[in-house]
């Protein structure tokens, strides 16, 4: 039998980061809690005391001295199938976390797809006091940001919210230029009869990215070869699966997201169809472990998932009232098996 032995870490406290600084612990409280009622020599020595010791505010503490939780959210606007089992979802979580972390603050999650899950988290996120949100996959119609807004929350979205909600900063691509792109690559590649994958067409990226399908087909643009299905792997199989049956000659297919792409490859495989000889297949987003777990892997437009999520965790934090520019990153085509 083997016994382990743990040694009590003590971490360094308030009056631990006081005395370091030769200062009291009202002014390295009042230091660490950011007043500006501290001269900035004595400022910099508190706060090169907590570094040098690695302090991590006690979120309680503070709270009590700001009124603030020292939580924030991140609030997925889809239901619990795509929040918890979408690999998208995991990726911004866990780079966000990151962003936050480091700040010394908490996570929290919150699903709330339907209005009434939207204002019983506004009420909550009020009633806490969280210190801000991080808001994904907004819909049309949706109250979530009106609410927040109305509570004093500082909220950011991840992806550009619709129009006529209450205006948010974000952080997102250029989802119409991608899409036009990618099935333009696949007209240079000698394919003629592309079909697209929509997502649900209340949400700002999926009209965005079927715009940038049209804009490259210009006058080749049949409704026949567009099917509108959600975000997930079972949407895409289906999808591909009326496609086919519809248009037997289609010879490639643009998916907007790879969870989608992944269900087109085994729809193809199931009629028979060999990928990428019969037909070619785009994906969007490239979280990796998800784009190399088809069989051929994916062809698909990436998005820096992870850096769009700090980014957006890092304007939570920086957050600033009236200012809703928002941040762009780009994107690029990585070219692999199935197309």
């Amino acid at each position: 039998m083997t016994v382990g032995y743990c040694e009590r870490v003590v971490r360094p406290t308030l009056d631990t980061v006081a005395a370091h600084a030769g200062v009291s612990r009202t002014t390295a409280s009042r230091v660490l809690n950011g007043s500006p009622n501290v001269r900035e020599r004595v400022r910099a020595r508190v706060e090169a005391s907590a570094r040098a010791l690695g302090y991590v505010p006690d979120n309680a503490a503070r709270a009590l001295v700001t009124g603030r939780s020292g939580t924030v959210a991140v609030v997925v606007c889809e239901p619990e199938t795509r929040a918890f089992f979408d690999p998208w979802y995991g990726e911004v979580t866990r780079a966000a976390r990151d962003v936050f972390s480091r700040a010394g603050l908490n996570l929290v999650i919150l699903v709330a797809p339907t209005a009434a899950d939207q204002q019983g988290c506004a009420n909550y996120m009020a009633a806490a006091h969280l210190d801000g949100a991080l808001v994904l996959a907004l819909h049309e119609r949706h109250p979530l940001p009106r609410l927040l807004t109305e509570a004093d929350i500082p909220t950011v979205s991840l992806g550009r919210p619709p129009d006529g909600v209450a205006p948010l900063p974000y952080v997102d691509i250029d989802n119409t230029r991608s899409a036009a792109g990618a099935v333009r690559w696949l007209r240079q590649r000698g394919r003629r009869r592309i079909g697209l994958i929509a997502g649900p067409q209340d949400m700002p990226a999926a009209r965005d990215r079927l715009d940038g399908y049209r804009a490259a087909l210009g006058t080749d643009y049949r409704l026949s070869l567009v099917e509108v299905s959600d975000y997930t792997r079972r949407g895409g199989r289906q999808a591909m699966a009326t496609l086919l049956d519809r248009e037997p000659d289609l010879d490639a297919v643009f998916a907007p997201s790879d969870q989608m792409a992944l269900g087109a490859l085994q729809a193809i495989q199931r009629s028979g169809r060999l990928t990428p000889d019969d037909v070619a297949v785009v994906g969007f987003d490239d979280i990796e472990y998800v784009s190399t777990d088809g069989d051929p892997p994916l062809t698909t437009v990436h998005q820096p998932v992870a850096d769009m999520s700090r980014e957006a965790a890092r304007r939570v934090l920086d957050w600033q009232p009236g200012r809703v520019d928002p941040t762009i990153f780009p994107t690029h085509l990585v070219v692999r098996g199935s197309a």
